[in-house]
Order: structure tokens, then sequence, then C-alpha cells
């Protein structure tokens, strides 16, 4: 009776492959309702951005839209504001939207934790300090030049985070991969102190950036980075597969033929990709990839098939909104969209997270 009772348990294993079996058993069922899911977050996303590019302080009418992407008379204000301010902007947006909703999902699929996302396994720290270090160190200014940089420190972090989290008999296991970003991101974000209490200009060029930013974004940053966003972003959506049979355990991911240290490497450089650009473009804004693959979740249940294409839809919309709200809630200045996403994110997800159990997550 007492091995019948745990294995029903909720939070077992037994019921956590039943859940994902399930899931991957009734998706073709379910295909129709959630494709029409994806067309309808396709149409908030393109609404969202159409009311980036006119909403602000400067004045652009909405007859200004069409001539100020493909044709600008940049003598016309509200074109030239398009042009240089909100196109830009709203670019960033989406770019580090998509980049920081799919990281945020393959990290909480490989490291099986429903916490687990690039500020918590300490890859976006990794990407600051390594910014710091070429603003402060090397003195570079253009973003252009730096963005290596981002790459390299995500990198670095992913690697010490994976390897003390894979000390000892158990090797990788969600709880030892969750403090040992607890503790990398401490570290470095002592060193990133560190650097810039000694450089004062570093420090106010870093400041505003550091606290997640879609504002002054330049053109040529953005063309840089998106490569790398494109290629991240296709490699994730091809692991939804891997990520659901990782979610049964090694033992079980081995037994349905799974490769499990190709598909955590697949991940490593997706994460690295996604997380090294999307710092670069838009900040170490935090909390975006880890609230939006729990709110997809809500719609696709635990499949990553679709749980990562959705998340690509609902980080950037979310992103947008956020930076549309912190301009306009206290004008005439702004706030800045990290701390708004944070803000309009927290309380959904404590409500979220009281609502459902852990294992379901």
């Amino acid at each position: 009776m007492k091995a019948a009772s745990a294995a029903a348990s909720p939070g077992s294993d037994t019921a956590t492959d039943a859940t994902v079996a399930k899931a991957a058993h009734g998706g073709g069922r379910r295909a129709p309702a959630l494709g029409a899911g994806l067309v309808a977050l396709v149409a908030v996303l393109l609404l969202v951005m159409w009311a980036s590019l006119l909403v602000g302080s400067g004045d652009v009418g909405a007859g200004d839209l069409l001539p100020g992407i493909f044709d600008p008379d940049l003598s016309d204000k509200g074109q030239l504001i398009l042009q240089e301010v909100r196109l830009p902007r709203t670019a960033a947006g989406l770019l580090a939207g998509v980049a920081l909703g799919l990281a945020g999902t393959v990290m909480q699929g490989v490291a099986r934790n429903p916490l687990a996302d690039p500020g918590v396994l300490g890859v976006n720290s990794g990407a600051s300090a390594a910014v710091v270090f070429a603003i402060s160190i090397l003195g570079m200014s253009d973003p252009g030049h730096y963005i290596w940089f981002g790459f390299l420190g995500a990198l670095v972090a992913s690697l010490v985070v994976f390897g003390i989290g894979s000390m000892g008999r158990e090797g990788a296991t969600p709880v030892k991969l969750a403090l040992a970003g607890a503790a990398t991101g401490a570290a470095l974000l002592s060193l990133t102190t560190s650097m810039l209490l000694t450089d004062s200009k570093s420090y106010d060029q870093y400041r505003f950036w550091q606290v997640g930013s879609l504002t002054g974004r330049e053109a040529a940053v953005l063309w840089q980075a998106l490569p790398f966003i494109a290629v991240g972003t296709v490699l994730a959506l091809l692991l939804g597969p891997r990520l659901n049979a990782l979610s049964l355990g090694d033992d079980l991911a081995r037994g349905l033929g799974q490769r499990i240290g190709v598909a955590r490497a697949a991940c490593a450089v997706a994460v690295v990709l996604l997380c090294g650009a999307a710092t670069v473009v838009a900040g170490p804004i935090a909390f975006l990839g880890l609230v939006v693959p729990h709110a997809a979740r809500l719609f696709t249940g635990p499949d990553y098939r679709w749980v990562l294409p959705y998340s690509a839809l609902i980080a950037p919309s979310l992103l947008l909104i956020a930076d549309i709200v912190g301009r306009v809630i206290a004008p005439p200045g702004e706030v800045q969209a990290g701390i708004v996403t944070a803000a309009i994110g927290a309380i959904p997800f404590v409500l979220l997270v009281r609502r459902r159990k852990l294992s379901e997550l």
C-alpha cells in the first residue's frame, strides 16, 4: 500500500513521468488549439510593437509609421523620432525579449528547476562582469566592441556553474545547479561592483544599463546581435523534444535514446548565445526569463515543443509593454523597462507559484 501510495503521489518521479508522457501523447489532439494560440500571440506582439512605435514623449502620429519606416523624411519631426529613437528601441525589446524568454525556458528544462533563469544561475552576472571589465579596464566605449565580452562572460559563468554543480556522485542536480548559480552570481556581482567603484565614469555609463533598459540602443549594435539571437533561437526551438526527454530524468532519457551530454551541450550553446546577446542589447533583465515560461505553461502544459515558441512570443510582448508603461508613468522622465518588468510580473508570479504545485511547474 505504501508503495502504491508513493507511486501515485503528485511529487513522485512516476507522477512526473506520467504528466510529461500525457502531455506528449495529447499534443497531437491539442495542436490546432495551440496553433491558434500562437497566431493570437503573434497578433498581440504586432499590436504591442505598433504601440511601442507610437507612444512616448515625442509627437509621432499613425500617419508617420509607414513612411517613417520605409522612406523616412528626416526633416519631419515625427519621422525623425521614429527612425532615431522608436525603431531601435522597439527592435531592442523584440530581440532581447525573444532571447531571454527562450533562454529561461531552456534553462528551466535542462536544470529541471522551475526557478532557473539566466539571472538565478549566474549567466547574466557573468555577461555583466565581462562587459564592465571591457568598459572599465580596457576602456571600450562602443557596444559593438564589447558584445564579444558579453558572450565570453556568459560562457565562463555557465561553465563554472555547471562544473561546480556537477561535482559529487549525483552529478548536476537541480538543487546543486541553483546553489552553484547563486554563489557564482554573488561572486561576480562583488567583482563587478569593485571594478565600478574605482571608476566613476564607467559607473555612470553602467548604472542605467544595469537595471535593464531599451533606450539609447544603436542600430549597429542590434544588427551585430541579430545573427547570434537568430542562431540561438533556432537552436532553442529545435531542443523541445530533447528537453521533454530530459525532464523525465537522466536514466529515462538515456532509455529513450537521448545522448545526455550532447543535449546539455546544445542547451548550453543556445543559452550562451541568447543571454550574451540579450545582455549587451538590453542589460541584465533577469526576471523575464523566470516568469515567462510559467505563463506559457498555463496554455501549453509541460510539453517543451510548445512552451518554447509560446515563450518566444510572450517575453517580447511583456518587455515592450513594460517599456511603454515606463514611458508614461513618470513624465517627463522615464522608468527603466527592467524595473517595470519586475514590478508588474512579481505579483502574478507569486500567485502562480501559490496556486500550482512545484512538481507541476
